[in-house]
């Protein structure tokens, strides 16, 4: 029965989506739900997208061994990712009314910067939508009692998912978030009341919190720990900023009012309400002791829906799942159609100039299906990977190789083409060689990155003109000497 219900809800999703589907007529209502998206559906649509698996399940997963030191990344940075798009990137990006994320590199440094900053944020997306369609697979193997595989559901989940964001796109992804973003916290609101009157109480889940030191947040006073906590703080703070999903919501908003202040308030709204996931989880550990802690010792993730399957009623299982769903929809859905429009727009384009709105159109589709695919495919072949490191790795390769060019190419003049390529180059480089020696074990490897991409931006941007200057000089200087020794001859 609770299987059935399930389908039910998406296949109701499914027609919802299809019937935004009616409002896309061109590529820009594909894309960006042709710029007229209000604030509250800018607020719920950043809010929905961010709240995905790692929130409902790998969070949880990750406090509950290691306290909130261990999630600094998630939903903190995360959630100040958000923040800080708000007040300092969407105004200047808004005004340029740009279809992608990489219109905007070819705009300040030209095709090369353009194809390559491409490139690295469609890699970032395959670890960030293979964790919803991980999850996604998780479900219906718990749903089901075993009898769907996890990859088996993985394939049902993303087909889900794709029956409306392909017709739809941005649309489609907006409306439903809107929708899904109500039934998830409401949701997961009723579970935690319910799960802390089983508890005993609020009270007595925050005692334990409080006796097992989950709420210990800054670093031990070391070298190691500190950079390492500066690592993951910043990798989806900054990582997150150069991705197409927030530049999506930031486009599709109907001024620049909502585009500024949808974010901030998504933001805050995420990280306020990641706690209740990790409330629910603590909660399982009074409810349920001994298997929580076995199932903390093979898979943490799997202690909150099996908190709800087996000590919670029917009506309670419902709604979890429902909201599960919600959460995993939302984000895979926007997570799919962002890839595939930025590889249509600033590479496939480069080979296949446009001939019509039409057609691109077409491309644009055809583009999200393949991209499924490979997702789909991706996330089978990762199995037993953890969900909450599968998104971690995700926006490393952003951080190192796209935040730079974009923060210097808004806010610095003298910032160029050079400066760009150089601290891409040197960003990943650094990267790749912390992450594949014993020196990432001492420093981490993205913040390397994202040191060696700064020093790369700089010394492009800035050494060419001290080389002119220096042969300026000695041009000067040798020709000013040249001249008083003829005057005394």
């Amino acid at each position: 029965m609770l299987l059935t219900l399930v389908i039910l809800y998406l296949l109701v999703t499914i027609a919802i989506g299809l019937w935004a589907a009616k409002r896309v007529k061109n590529t820009t209502d594909f894309a960006i739900a042709g710029r007229h998206l209000p604030l509250v559906m800018i607020v719920t649509t950043t809010f929905a997208t961010w709240f995905g698996s790692e929130t409902v399940l790998g969070i949880p997963a990750k406090f509950v061994q290691t306290g909130l030191n261990g999630v600094v990344e998630d939903p903190f940075g995360a959630g100040s990712c958000l923040i800080l798009v708000g007040l300092f990137f969407a105004a200047k990006l808004y005004r340029m009314t740009l279809l992608t994320i990489s219109d905007y590199y070819r705009e300040r440094y030209g095709r090369v910067v353009e194809v390559v900053c491409s490139f690295i944020i469609i890699l970032s997306y395959l670890g960030w939508v293979s964790a919803q369609v991980t999850a996604l697979g998780l479900v219906f193997n718990l749903l089901s009692g075993g009898a769907i595989s996890v990859p088996v559901g993985m394939v049902i989940g993303t087909a889900s998912i794709l029956a409306y964001t392909l017709f739809g796109g941005m649309w489609s992804v907006a409306v439903t978030d809107f929708i899904q973003m109500i039934i998830l916290v409401v949701g997961l609101s009723i579970i935690a009341w319910f799960a802390a009157d089983k508890a005993g109480g609020a009270d007595k889940v925050i005692a334990l919190a409080t006796s097992q030191d989950m709420f210990k947040f800054l670093p031990e006073p070391s070298f190691h720990d500190i950079v390492f906590f500066i690592g993951a703080a910043i990798t989806m703070m900054l990582g997150s900023i150069p991705q197409q999903d927030v530049f999506q919501r930031v486009m599709s908003a109907k001024n620049e009012y909502a585009a500024t202040r949808g974010p901030v308030i998504g933001g805050i709204c995420y990280i306020l309400f990641a706690f209740v996931p990790m409330f629910i989880v603590v909660s399982a550990l009074i409810i349920m002791p001994e298997e929580a802690k076995q199932l903390i010792a093979e898979d943490p993730q799997k202690v909150i829906p099996t908190l709800v399957i087996d000590r919670m009623p029917f009506v309670m299982q419902v709604i979890f799942f429902g909201a599960l769903l919600s959460a995993l929809k939302s984000t895979a859905s926007a997570t799919l159609l962002a890839p595939s429009v930025t590889f249509v727009e600033n590479i496939w384009r480069q080979f296949f100039p446009r001939v019509s709105d039409k057609q691109e159109l077409r491309t644009m589709r055809i583009a999200v299906l393949l991209f499924s695919a490979c997702v789909c495919a991706y996330a089978i072949a990762l199995q037993g990977t953890s969900i909450y490191e599968m998104v971690s790795g995700a926006y490393q390769v952003t951080l190192v190789g796209a935040f730079v060019p974009l923060v210097f190419g808004l806010y610095w003049k003298r910032a160029t083409t050079q400066g760009a390529i150089f601290a891409i180059v040197l960003g990943v480089i650094a990267w790749l060689l912390f992450l594949m020696t014993p020196a990432g074990e001492q420093f981490p490897a993205q913040l390397a990155g994202f040191l060696a991409g700064i020093v790369g931006m700089l010394l492009g941007s800035l050494g060419p003109q001290a080389i002119r200057d220096v042969q300026g000089s000695h041009h000067r200087l040798a020709g000013g000497g040249g001249s008083a020794a003829s005057q005394a001859a």
